[in-house]
């Protein structure tokens, strides 16, 4: 109930216009959050770096209404690319085609987001395809599809969610390229006519999916993380969730896939020991590096996902 309290509040017009003017909110939300600015970004990616970590920035925003909203969003993440580049950063870029003017125009966010992929590639760098809600699955798979076969792009993955119950014949298509994933368990909410509702029924679709994943990356010689920080392994399984990422590295030891085939990814501000373990360790890990002005959403998702940041923002705004 808590969560479905948050997602609905994460789209309310009226709690975004009250939130936003509150000090305290944005003191909480700047644990998820580095910043309204690229700059702010860029520094937590540096800092990442310094400590064995890669990064994927992500300016944040979403559902823009105009073809003029969506080509200011397309410019912000061209953008990010060209500061990538100059700074010399192990990171690379994740966008949501709702930015970039998948409501406003198919054929428009078609030819913004071409226009992302190929500045990318003239810096040899990769996009992720964030997946958003349900609505949006059919339009975002076909837009991969055609950017991946239909005009040669081999830079760009995509996010699949493991609370869909479409997502295991998704996945198994995909993996016919294959095409870099990256796997999350969801953040929407969504009817149990699509989705499942219960936790352990995701768990295990995570597992099932992550297996999938694993094996297919082995299977097609175990592609690495590049050297430079930017391109990611096949598999990059996002998850805080440690029964989940004990299961792939026990199964990835299990095939024999190589550490540096396999990445995890995990948000900024959470899981910071489990990072750094995991790097310690060897695996490649990627923090998402979220910044902007447009927070308020992303930090109401952040605490539909988890109690335990709710109460994190409700003890700040108690404390002087």
């Amino acid at each position: 109930m808590l969560r479905a309290l948050f997602i609905y509040l994460s789209k309310a017009a009226w709690a975004r216009r009250v939130v936003t003017h509150w000090r305290i909110a944005w003191q909480a939300a700047s644990r998820f959050v580095a910043g309204e600015k690229l700059e702010d970004g860029l520094s937590v990616v540096k800092k990442l770096n310094a400590n064995g970590i890669q990064a994927t920035l992500d300016q944040l925003g979403e559902h823009t209404t105009t073809a003029e909203d969506a080509e200011k969003a397309t410019q912000g993440i061209l953008q990010i690319l060209d500061a990538i580049e100059a700074e010399n950063v192990r990171s690379n870029v994740s966008i949501k085609l709702t930015q970039i003017g998948l409501k406003v125009d198919l054929n428009l966010c078609s030819d913004n987001l071409a226009r992302i992929l190929e500045h990318a590639k003239q810096r040899n760098n990769f996009i992720r395809i964030d997946m958003e809600d349900a609505t949006c699955v059919d339009d975002t798979l076909a837009l991969f599809y055609e950017m991946r076969n239909g005009r040669g792009f081999h830079n760009v993955g995509l996010v699949i969610q493991s609370y869909l119950y479409r997502t295991v014949e998704d996945v198994n298509k995909l993996m016919q390229i294959p095409a870099r994933i990256r796997l999350c368990k969801g953040a929407y909410k969504e009817s149990p006519h699509i989705a499942y509702p219960k936790k352990r029924d995701v768990d295990a679709n995570y597992d099932r999916v992550a297996q999938i994943l694993l094996e297919r990356a082995f299977e097609v010689g175990s592609p690495e993380l590049s050297e430079d920080g930017r391109v990611p392994p096949i598999p990059a399984l996002a998850t805080h969730d440690e029964k989940r990422i004990r299961f792939a590295l026990e199964y990835a030891k299990q095939i024999g896939l190589p550490k540096k085939a396999l990445e995890f990814q995990m948000l900024y501000g959470i899981r910071r020991d489990l990072q750094a373990s995991l790097a310690e360790q060897g695996y490649p890990v990627r923090v998402y590096v979220p910044f902007g002005s447009e927070w308020y959403p992303y930090f109401t998702r952040r605490l539909a996902e988890r109690p335990a940041n709710v109460w994190f923002f409700i003890s700040n705004y108690f404390k002087k």
